[in-house]
């Protein structure tokens, strides 16, 4: 058998069919498992981030039409050869060393040359499809059919390998976009991370800069204010001791020349020391620091008892008015601060009607809720007793009600007010455990609103006593003991008690004064003062009470925070007379502890 030529009894067809089943077995055997394994591994080959396609060995060759175009020739000339060596191990399978040629141009070439290989592996195989008088024969069926199976087994590898390179050459690419979007959006993060974080830190900065010059700022007006504190209580205190020396010096030497006409002179200091006592209660009662005596309170009695007090200081130009709440809860206050504060109020909104006008006092029961808490500093929800006063006088701009309850601060002429009035005012309401708000406008007058925490224990409203118009006068049948450490306040306490009328006698320690008591003598009233080194006035009135049980005790003191004083209250049933005090106060209290 020469070579080329088919065994004899095979036909053309056979060796078609043959060779077409090659090719379709060499399709199943190696095209179909690498498309299986691009199809599941692409990701693979995407590992190779910057690699272009599914074999990035070649891209040097495909980018050149030359080396392309002379593989598209090379190739089937090889596979040409090939099969011409192998002729006799070959026969009938005229194609068997094309589809390798087919496949490597197909992965090694670009369409139109692969399309040219095809062509020219067809061409070159087509002498090796012959029949069995080694001829081959274009009419002949069974060449056609072989030759139209290695073509669309040939056009089948080289579509499917063009696919799958540009499937795979998007997915890189894609995967490469994705990289480099990636990475564009780390750098992006990162530098807005390193933008925010700069921002952060000037935030940081300007806060901490900021917080620094709102301290300063508090610091300067705290400054300010104690400034404007300091100087306002030196400049009353100065005037006052001013008349007080005045007047003792006048007196004095009036004295000495025998001239007894001093009781002007007398007075002037008495109303200047007055004044002093009263400056120093309103500094104390600003700063919540004077001694409280709360009791259960009718807000009503309290206001109709100064009605006759608010008509004289009012004058007749301005016209009260009583509006006074029907069911009115009770409170505990002290009721002589509320007096004084409805006095300062009265005559504040006097002094806002120059021309006349009315004035209103008005009670009834409130209750602020959760909401009204909530935007109110030191303000707890609940139930309260409201005292109102309005005028309807000039009125307050925003910036005066912001420096309304200062103290020293007013908008009154030069000596028609101290600017400690609602000082007073505020401190003891604050002290109570109340709140206080103004609402006011320019020229619609002002009201301000004082709430008190309803009372609901047990106690009854007592009675005040009834205490005479003169000051009252004592008996030498009361004894009265003074203890008091401080040698020129206690010699001024047993004159003023002498002078009232009591038998005095006196010590100048708790000590000495319970050696007294022990050794056998009775006293009526105790009248001690608090803080005292090695016995305090507490510890003394206890023992004392030990040995004589029905001892009344009258306390004394110029401290606001000692032994009978807690949380800015008087403990219950303790009689306090604080420093300084005057023979009428002293008079009063005697005969207020010794008719209880």
């Amino acid at each position: 058998m020469g070579r080329g030529k088919l065994p004899a009894g095979r036909s053309g067809w056979r060796s078609g069919s043959a060779d077409a089943a090659s090719g379709m077995n060499y399709f199943k055997m190696i095209v179909l498992p690498l498309r299986q394994f691009a199809v599941q591994g692409g990701g693979i080959f995407g590992k190779f981030g910057n690699r272009r396609g599914m074999f990035p060995g070649i891209e040097p060759v495909r980018s050149r039409n030359w080396q392309v175009f002379g593989l598209a020739v090379g190739l089937p000339l090889a596979g040409y050869a090939a099969r011409v060596v192998l002729g006799d191990v070959l026969v009938g399978y005229p194609y068997a060393t094309f589809y390798p040629v087919i496949l490597m141009i197909a992965v090694l070439a670009r369409p139109l040359a692969s399309v040219l290989a095809v062509g020219l592996s067809a061409v070159l195989a087509a002498p090796f499809a012959v029949d069995s008088n080694a001829e081959f024969l274009p009419q002949s069926l069974s060449a056609w059919i072989g030759l139209s199976l290695f073509l669309a087994v040939s056009g089948m590898i080289v579509w499917l390998l063009h696919a799958l390179r540009s499937a795979l050459d998007s997915a890189t690419e894609a995967r490469a976009a994705l990289t480099l979007a990636n990475r564009h959006l780390e750098e992006r993060v990162a530098l807005r991370t390193r933008e925010l974080t700069e921002a952060n830190q000037r935030l940081l900065a300007e806060t901490e800069a900021r917080v620094g010059a709102e301290a300063q700022a508090r610091q300067g007006q705290k400054m300010e204010a104690i400034g404007q504190l300091s100087g306002g209580v030196a400049h009353d205190f100065n005037n006052m001791l001013a008349i007080i020396m005045g007047s003792l010096h006048v007196a004095k030497r009036r004295l000495e020349r025998g001239d007894t006409d001093v009781v002007q002179f007398l007075d002037g200091a008495l109303e200047g020391a007055g004044r002093a006592a009263g400056l120093t209660q309103r500094l104390l009662a600003f700063s919540r620091k004077q001694p409280l005596t709360p009791e259960v309170a009718d807000m009503n009695a309290l206001v109709r008892g100064l009605d006759e007090l608010l008509r004289r200081s009012l004058g007749e130009t301005v016209r009260l008015e009583l509006a006074l709440g029907g069911g009115l809860w009770r409170t505990r206050v002290d009721k002589g601060q509320v007096e004084n504060a409805l006095v300062n109020l009265a005559i504040n909104a006097r002094d806002a009607m120059p021309d006349g006008g009315k004035l209103t006092i008005e009670t009834m029961n409130a209750f602020l809720d959760d909401a009204y808490a909530s935007a109110h500093d030191e303000v707890t929800p609940g139930q309260y007793v409201l005292l109102a006063v309005s005028d309807a006088g000039v009125g307050m701009t925003r910036k005066v009600m912001e420096r309304a309850f200062d103290p020293f601060f007013t908008t009154k002429d030069a000596g028609k007010g101290t600017g400690l009035g609602l000082s007073q005012v505020y401190g003891f309401v604050k002290q109570s455990g109340g709140h206080i708000k103004i609402y006011s406008e320019p020229g619609q007058g002002t009201t301000i609103k004082i709430y008190l925490a309803r009372h609901y224990g047990e106690g009854e409203v007592r009675a005040d006593v009834v205490l005479d118009a003169e000051v009252p006068m004592g008996r030498p049948s009361v004894s009265v003991l003074v203890v008091e450490d401080d040698d020129a306040v206690r010699e001024i306490a047993v004159g003023i008690l002498r002078e009232l009328g009591y038998t005095v006698e006196e010590a100048a320690s708790g000590y000495a004064a319970l050696r007294m008591m022990e050794a056998g003598t009775r006293f009526t009233l105790l009248f001690t003062d608090v803080v005292m080194p090695g016995m305090s006035g507490r510890m003394l009135a206890e023992a004392a009470l030990r040995v004589q049980p029905d001892l009344r005790v009258i306390y004394t003191t110029g401290y606001t925070a000692n032994a009978i004083v807690h949380n800015g209250m008087v403990d219950p049933g303790v009689e306090l007379l604080t420093k300084p005090y005057s023979l009428e106060q002293l008079a009063r209290k005697m005969q207020r502890v010794l008719q209880g």
